[in-house]
């Protein structure tokens, strides 16, 4: 079975709660298990240590990264575990994965795309193939913030139940079921 991993950050809920739409985009595809990691949780990379977080990542077929948007770009913790992975780039481990991003603002713009297009060098960095989230046109509901390099959400400061708004979700939700459809496409479990 192959197995994509949705690792993100969040602080208010929001993030966590796309990542959550993603995962369950992800698992309405047969044959493609999900996991749900949070930044907080992935503790420095260490080689000699059996790290269940890191064999987790380091065995997933597609990795969807997760971010909110801070002052244009990903949040101090998500860029920290981005800069934990030099060991595993220098040996090239996450080579050929699939990779993929998503970010929630509090604006409708917000410099959200340069957040997305942060996480996609990071991916071209570790040699991973990313996924767009080629929504085509007419398809009602979806991609209501018109982004195509990543999934974007915006999120008032209201509570997670309530914010990001249901198209965000559905969004999320279509963007982990493409996601789910490349990894099995793309043949890499």
């Amino acid at each position: 079975m192959a197995c994509v991993v949705v690792v993100y950050h969040s602080v208010a809920g929001h993030t966590k709660s796309i990542a959550l739409s993603v995962a369950k985009g992800v698992s309405l595809v047969d044959g493609v298990g999900v996991e749900v990691l949070c930044v907080d949780d992935v503790p420095a990379f260490d080689a000699k240590v059996h790290q269940p977080a890191w064999e987790m990542l380091n065995n997933a077929d597609a990795i969807v990264f997760g971010s909110p948007t801070y002052m244009g770009s990903v949040s101090a913790a998500f860029k920290a575990f981005m800069d934990t992975t030099g060991s595993l780039w220098y040996v090239r481990r996450w080579m050929d994965k699939l990779a993929a991003g998503f970010t929630v603002g509090g604006g409708l713009a917000g410099d959200k795309q340069s957040t997305l297009q942060a996480m996609q060098v990071f991916a071209s960095q570790h040699g991973m193939v990313w996924v767009s989230m080629g929504v085509g046109v007419g398809e009602k509901g979806i991609d209501r913030l018109s982004s195509s390099i990543g999934m974007m959400a915006q999120a008032d400061d209201g509570p997670t139940e309530e914010t990001p708004p249901k198209e965000d979700h559905t969004t999320a939700e279509h963007f982990g079921k493409r996601i789910a459809n490349a990894t099995v496409r793309w043949g890499t479990a």
